[in-house]
């Protein structure tokens, strides 16, 4: 993918299981490239998410390759496998940290849901990941962000710090999926027809 991921500039750090990516994931994505004028968006599938448990997920393998399926099509993605490659729990601090130290000066843009920043206090080392990256939350359609008192405190005093990414209405999300394929329901209007394919291709989430 010609993507340059050398040098500064704005990127974007978008991770999460993506156990599978889907419609929802692509739309928020989309809508922060645009809205932040990043030069470049990073998908991070996460090797073993530290706050999921008691499910086992999809191969690393094949979560990375429903992903790359998903991002093909714009040029600014790509597929960053400094999570999968990490022994033990992926923390995003360690990601970042990482990312730093390879490019100094990159602006960096923790693109999250507003499930995710209603627990960002519970994340490790959240105060430094804070100092790191600018936050960029999805807005739920006429919601206010809402957060925990502790990080919310912090952003009183430095706003500039988080943005709020105004999202399209859209339901979908992994577990409803994955409910689907084990039925061998049509899941294509929720991932696309090549993630649909490549479920299928590999019976995932198949009873």
């Amino acid at each position: 993918m010609a993507v340059n991921l050398c040098g500064a500039g704005r990127t974007g750090l978008f991770g999460g299981s993506f156990d599978p990516v889907h419609l929802g994931h692509l739309s928020l994505a989309r809508c922060a490239l645009e809205q932040l004028s990043l030069d470049r968006l990073l998908w991070l599938p996460a090797g073993r998410p530290w706050q999921k448990t008691g499910r086992g997920l999809a191969s690393p393998l094949h979560r990375r390759a429903m992903v790359e399926l998903m991002v093909a099509e714009e040029p600014r993605f790509s597929v960053d496998d400094s999570e999968l490659e990490r022994d033990g729990a992926s923390y995003t601090i360690d990601t970042v940290r990482q990312r730093l130290a390879a490019h100094p000066g990159e602006q960096l843009f923790l693109v999250i849901g507003q499930d995710q920043f209603e627990r960002f206090h519970t994340w490790r080392e959240w105060r430094e990941l804070l100092s790191l990256v600018t936050l960029a939350v999805a807005a739920r359609a006429g919601q206010e962000v809402q957060g925990s008192a502790e990080v919310l405190e912090i952003l009183q005093a430095e706003p500039n710090k988080m943005l709020k990414l105004a999202m399209p209405a859209m339901q979908v999300s992994s577990t409803q999926v994955r409910e689907l394929a084990s039925r061998a329901q049509d899941i294509s209007p929720l991932v696309g027809d090549a993630v649909a394919g490549y479920i299928a291709q590999h019976r995932l989430y198949s009873e």
